[in-house]
């Protein structure tokens, strides 16, 4: 038997070599997440049994686009859970640039000092917003987080074996967090019954996504799925957890087409019916700086710029 990392309970595997089976047993984390109703987004706390060690992953810093207020009470939420678990926070990862809340990676970073970490592929997307946004002077080198990370490249939580796979097409800087048995998938699939994540976005790929998804298909059939968002299909309450095997043999989208083709052709389809995200504007701006608000101004107030027809 292999075993890869630990922290508590683990989860077993094999894998056909061509000769008897090798077992593999993959660390299972202890995930707790929480559902932002706003946005349909969910943030999580990924904890290492073994070591009490965690990281959070997408966290939200609340932003009403009526009142222009925003508020650190999601964030707060996180933090309590953690100390009221006598967890110690050791990572705050964002998968990608959201295009509708604002990032509290900064934020917490301040409250915490623990490192923020992003995929290295930030630095494309800093480059085509800085210029919808004309910000000739934003520093476009990903310099905003602590850590850039690659494709291939690994790092531990406590314990726990975490591996970065480059998952592109919804963004240009899309990646997903394997931690042990559970993949953090971000927006490219969503729950079976919700289908894929949509790729109309500024840089976004129909293709792209498949091959993502394709990579994401290919870890162990009982790796537990995490998603980015949840739109309660059918008025259902909200579900953050599937399967490999799961969205295999149930995801909606990926039943119905079943090559890269045929998928290209459906997303690009729905992808013309859908509205651009209401905070997209608001929120690309705070989160490819690495979740920082606009500096005050003279009159010490923060202001919001907004491109008008650009997308």
């Amino acid at each position: 038997m292999l075993t890869v990392g630990s922290g508590g309970e683990n989860r077993s595997c094999r894998l056909g070599l061509g000769k008897p089976d090798v077992q593999i047993t993959l660390a299972k984390p202890q995930v707790s997440g929480f559902y932002d109703k706003p946005t349909g987004a969910i943030q999580y706390v990924v904890a290492d049994p073994a070591t009490k060690r965690c990281a959070i992953i997408d966290p939200i810093l609340d932003f009403d686009e009526k009142s222009g207020a925003t508020s650190t009470m999601s964030a707060d939420s996180l933090l309590d859970f953690i100390g009221e678990n006598g967890l110690e926070l050791e990572w705050i990862l964002d998968t990608h640039p959201h295009a509708d809340h604002f990032s509290a990676a900064h934020y917490l970073k301040q409250r915490t000092g623990a490192p923020m970490a992003i995929g290295d592929k930030v630095v494309d997307v800093q480059a085509l917003w800085k210029v919808i946004y004309n910000w000739p002077d934003f520093p476009a080198d990903g310099s905003q987080w602590d850590r850039l990370f690659a494709e291939g490249e690994t790092f531990r939580i406590g314990t726990l074996p975490v591996r970065v796979l480059f998952s592109p097409g919804h963004t240009l800087a899309s990646i997903t967090y394997v931690i042990g048995d559970a993949g953090f998938i971000h927006d490219t699939l969503f729950m079976p019954d919700s289908g894929t994540a949509r790729t109309d976005f500024p840089g976004g790929s129909a293709a792209r996504l498949w091959r993502s998804i394709q990579g994401i298909l290919a870890l162990p059939e009982e790796t537990r799925l995490f998603v980015g968002h949840d739109y309660q299909a059918g008025g259902r309450e909200p579900m953050w957890e599937s399967t490999v095997a799961a969205q295999k043999a149930t995801n909606i989208h990926l039943v119905t087409a079943r090559t890269e083709a045929e998928f290209v052709a459906l997303r690009e389809a729905r992808d013309r019916t859908l509205p651009m995200p209401r905070l997209i504007l608001h929120a690309l701006q705070v989160n490819i700086n690495g979740g920082r608000l606009p500096e005050p101004e003279a009159n010490g107030r923060r202001y919001l710029k907004f491109p008008l027809d650009s997308l």
